[in-house]
Order: structure tokens, then sequence, then C-alpha cells
């Protein structure tokens, strides 16, 4: 885990070394002060002229400046080591999950994955600032601290030896107790995340369904959860600070009393009040350091969980990489199904799909139709190799799509999905989604293409418009026409607009499949829809029923043939007369 999380330090390497070089020294000359002090103090006592106090006073104030200097030059290379290490840590996340298959995707879940770039690396970067910096500080204190006391008050410091044990066994305990209640409460926190983005997504249905006090008591009770395991693990984590406090304290009061008589029966010649002075100081320093220890060990004990789960992120292998010797072209937009079958996982009981053979020549235009479940989209999303079969092959251009380097493949196979996404940005930006270096002119003959440059010219600021995140400023069948031009702007070999024109009415899904006939005849065209208008001019019409081919044909055929395109067809005609008679 550690090796994973240091390879995201890089180029922060030198300034994460040198931040620990740096509080050596400030932990040095703060423990040397003392000393001097007490030296001091004993020359006074002595009867020492002022030349003497004047020397000693400069070796301090100049130990004192160094000491400032060094510690505030340590805060800076520690800042910016410990952000530097988490913009890295962001950035090897994101660029591994944009390399995670949908199959990897739905391992972690969304909310999960957005919980471990920001809280997760929050607590792992506070752990790193307090491991190079706090973590080197506390025991280099701890141990000058204890040695210049032995070196100053000898017996009289003998009690750290039995309290700094007893406070180590008591964190042991603590961190042992609050450990898995931090590993339960960050799974809540996933949980929580999840609650508040599927909450915001379908803000519409709640406010139609007016559901928003049950949203409300469902967001609190999970809310209320992770805070009683919080609680719970804070609790046993606050146990730390008085449990420090006493043994400290309590070595400090002994140190009093017995160094006070010590230096009242001996009258300074075994305990000497410049000494007596530097042992309380040590003291105190002893407890500081105890208390950054402390610090330190509530921070890391939190982060342990957060560093396993972006562990977890890091080292998660994409389920689909390219081959070493990956093609890296696609000759043709022809398809073949061979005794394909798939489940989306391992575990899953039963296959999605099983014993498909289907084979699409370069060009054709083919319907897929079926009822919700059917698995169309299923079928659809292996010939981009959006998921891997589980048994048999896929073949585009009469190859193994496995043989193809994954970003040749998805730029020949364009799928325009019924739920595609606009991004804030223009509409110009959006189309360039399809094609980087696309011209205004390519832009234009796709938007037309897809019956998109209609609306468009009627914004006032027409391709330059803004659109907002989610396209949330355009209505679904203007968002569906934009995703196909966008897709149409890839050129690609394979067109697949999965259930993509449902939103538009009738006459421009008309128009957008002739256009796609007479201008791209080439390309190898899928519509998968739920109207039969839609697929019902299609070279073939492909029927599935329970994750298998049911029937294969054109219109006619299987009028004849198909029961289940049969029953369809009667029943959305009668409801066509029927909403025509009204």
């Amino acid at each position: 885990m550690i090796k994973t999380l240091a390879r995201s330090i890089r180029e922060f390497k030198k300034t994460a070394i040198l931040t620990p070089l740096l509080v050596i020294v400030e932990v040095v000359l703060e423990c040397i002060i003392p000393f001097t002090i007490a030296n001091l103090v004993n020359k006074m006592q002595a009867g020492c002229g002022m030349d003497v106090i004047v020397s000693y006073g400069i070796q301090l104030l100049v130990m004192a400046v160094l000491s400032l200097v060094f510690g505030v030059a340590a805060g800076n290379t520690c800042a910016t080591a410990s952000t530097g290490f988490a913009r890295n840590l962001r950035k090897d996340m994101f660029y591994r999950i944009q390399d995670y298959s949908f199959e990897n995707i739905d391992k972690f879940s969304v909310s999960s994955l957005v919980t471990r770039m920001t809280t997760d690396v929050v607590n792992v970067q506070m752990s790193f600032m307090m491991i190079i910096r706090v973590a080197i500080r506390g025991p280099l204190m701890l141990i000058f601290s204890f040695i210049m006391g032995f070196a100053m008050g000898g017996r009289l410091a003998m009690i750290f030896l039995i309290t700094i044990p007893l406070l180590g066994i008591g964190l042991v305990l603590v961190i042992r107790k609050a450990t898995p209640i931090f590993r339960r409460v960050f799974r809540k926190y996933d949980a929580l995340n999840d609650s508040v983005q599927e909450n915001v997504q379908a803000m519409r249905v709640v406010k139609s369904y007016v559901r928003e006090d049950y949203e409300k008591k469902k967001f609190t009770a999970a809310a209320e959860d992770v805070c009683k395991d919080f609680t719970k693990a804070e609790r046993i984590m606050a146990l730390n600070n008085p449990m420090m406090q006493f043994c400290v304290y309590a070595g400090m009061a002994f140190v009093l009393s017995f160094g006070s008589y010590a230096v009242i029966t001996s009258r300074g010649m075994e305990v000497a009040v410049g000494q007596m002075s530097a042992i309380l100081t040590y003291s105190f320093q002893i407890l500081m350091s105890l208390m950054m220890l402390s610090m330190v060990f509530v921070m890391i004990t939190m982060s342990m969980e957060s560093a396993e789960r972006i562990v977890e992120v890091l080292n998660e292998e994409s389920s689909l990489t390219s081959p070493e010797d990956a093609l890296t072209e696609v000759k043709d937009g022809s398809i073949d199904f061979e005794n394909v079958s798939f489940k989306y996982s391992k575990k899953a009981e039963r296959m999605a799909l099983a014993g498909v053979d289907l084979h699409i020549k370069s060009g054709e235009l083919i319907g897929i139709l079926g009822g919700t479940g059917s698995s169309k989209s299923t079928l659809v999303q292996l010939i981009p190799r959006l998921y891997d079969v589980t048994e048999g092959c896929v073949k585009v251009g009469g190859v193994d799509v496995r043989r193809y380097d994954l970003e040749t493949l998805r730029n020949s196979v364009a799928v325009v999905l019924q739920k595609n996404v606009l991004f804030s940005g223009t509409i110009k930006d959006n189309l360039r989604w399809g094609n980087p270096d696309a011209t205004d002119d390519e832009m234009l003959e796709a938007c037309k293409l897809a019956q998109a440059d209609e609306f468009i010219q009627q914004f006032p600021n027409k391709y330059d418009t803004w659109i907002e995140q989610g396209g949330a400023n355009v209505s679904g069948g203007q968002k569906q026409r934009l995703c196909i031009a966008r897709a149409l702007l890839k050129k690609p070999k394979v067109l697949i607009l999965d259930d993509s024109t449902s939103a538009v009415d009738t006459r421009t899904d008309m128009l957008i499949r002739q256009g796609f006939r007479e201008f791209i005849p080439e390309t190898t065209k899928i519509i998968i829809a739920q109207r039969v208008a839609s697929v019902q001019d299609a070279d073939r019409i492909i029927v599935m029923d329970g994750g298998r081919i049911s029937a294969i044909g054109n219109h006619d055929e299987l009028m004849k043939t198909s029961e289940i395109y049969r029953e369809v067809y009667t029943s959305q005609t009668k409801a066509g007369d029927q909403d025509g008679e009204e």
C-alpha cells in the first residue's frame, strides 16, 4: 500500500525529503535552548558578570531565530509536498478510472469513486503532511528531551521510563478499537453520497411525486447512521488526550515535588536550580511531543482505511485492454456474432445473452426490436467492446474485436445512447467530442443530417449557444439529435442508435433514417427502437426475446413468421388509430 501511494509523490520527492531534515535541525535547536538557559541560571546563581549574561543571551537569540527560520521553511516544504502529493493522487486515480471498463465502474459505484477522490484523498493528504513533519518532530523531540532530561536530572527523569510505555500501550489499544469503526464509517459515507447523487439526479421525479419529505427522512437516517459511528469512534480516540495529559502531568508533578525537595535538602549540590528549570522545560517538551504523536496516531488511524480504498482504485486493472500486437485499422463495418453468450459478472447465475449467431454486412441498416430486458442494449455494447463476451466472439471488419486497439475500434464504432450526456460548453464544444478537428462546415452537415440544424438556427447564438451541464437547457429530443450529430462527426464505420430517437417525433425520426440511407450508405447502421415505425424500413429487423434472437427478417417476412413482432406492430397500429380518432 505504501509503495503504491509513494508513486504519486514524484516531483515532490525533494520537498518531502527536505522537510524532515529541516525539522531535525529545528528540534535540535529547541532542545539545546533549555540546556543553555539552565547553564545561564547556574552561572547567574554563582554570581557571573554581565559579559557572561550577554554572551548567553546572544547565543539564545541566534538559536531561537534559527529554530524559527528552519520551522517556517519546514512548514513551507511540508505544505508544498502534501498538496502536490494530493494533486498527483487525484490525477492518478482519475486517469486510472478513465481506463476502467463498465465492469470496473460497476464494481466500485460512482458515489464510492467520488468519495475516494475527495474525502479519502484529503485524509491521506493530512496524514502525509503529519508523517513528514509532525511524525518526525514528535519522536525526535521526545528522544532528545528524554536524553537531555536524563543528562540534567538523572534519577528524576526515571519517571518518564514508566509513563511513556504506559501511554504507548494505551494508544495501541485505542487504535485497535477505533480502526474497525472507521472502516465501517467510510462504507456508510459511500451510501450517503449515493443517496445524495440519486436524489439530485432524480429531482424532477421527486418533486413530481411530492416525495421531498420521504427523501429528507431517508437522508436523515443515513446521516444519523454515519454520525453515530463517527461519534463512537471519536469518543474512543478522545481518550488519547486525557490519558496522555494524566501520564505527563503526573511525571511533571513528580519532578516538581522531588526535584524541589532535592534542591532544598542538597542546597543545590545534587540538583541545581538551573537543572530543575531545564528538567521542567524538557518535561513540557515531552508533553508537547506526545500530544503531536497522539494527533498523528489519530490521523493515521482515520486515514488507513482511506489509503486502502485509494489503493484499491489505483491497483484495479481494467478488464478490457488492448493486445500487444493490436490492429490499428478497421477494414469495414461488417459485424459477426459467432455463438456469443454473455453475463455481466462471473457470479451471475444466468446469461444475459445466450447462443447469438448474427452476421451483418457492411452498409446494412439493421433494426433491433424487443421487450424490456430482452438484452438489446447488451447485444450492441459488445460491438465497441464496452464489455467482453463470455463465450464465442464478436467480429468487426472480419476481425475479433479483442484484437483491435481499443481507441481504433471505438473510433470506428459510434454509439448513441438513449440517455446520452451533453457537457457544459457551447454546442460546438459538444459536437467536437466526436471529432476535435471538425470544421464548421462538417458540423453543419452532421447537424443537418441529424435534423438538429433547424432548432440550432433558432437560438440567438446558434452554434455558440451555451449548453448547461447535462444539457439541462435543451429538450430531450434536441439533446438526442445533438448526440447523433456528435456521433456522425466521428465518421464511423458502424453507427449504433440505442433507442436514441425515442424523444423525437415520428416525422423527424423518418427524416433522420432517410438521411442515413442517402448520405452514409457505406456505414453500417443499427437502430434499437421501441416503435416499429422506427425500424420498419430497415434491411433486416432482429427480434430479441429473453437474451436470444427470436427472429430475423424484413417487415413483411416478420409479419408472417414472428408472433412477437406481429403483436407489437398490431398493438402500436391500433394505439395509433385510436389516437387519430380522438
